[in-house]
């Protein structure tokens, strides 16, 4: 996957061009020399946002594991009250 980038003047008088570089990947539109926007086809743009799991489900861990925290030892200390 090829990604290119056009300035915005250059976008501006080739968007047919950048609408072919598009179908080799991302096309990075700068304005002046920041990014400011990614054209994508729709394709591409259907398999970044057609996820079937959610966010929490994507995170999630599979399976029982055993989690055994360490003993806080010497970072706490009795307060002094005297």
């Amino acid at each position: 996957m090829a990604v290119k980038s056009y300035s915005s003047r250059e976008f501006n008088q080739d968007t047919s061009g950048a609408k072919r570089a598009a179908n080799g990947g991302p096309v990075f539109i700068t304005d002046r020399g920041r990014p400011a926007h990614v054209l994508l086809t729709y394709e591409h743009f259907q398999r970044l946002t057609a996820s079937p799991e959610s966010i929490v489900d994507m995170l999630a861990m599979p399976g029982d594991f055993e989690f055994e925290p360490p003993k806080m030892g010497s970072l706490t200390r009795p307060a002094d009250l005297s």
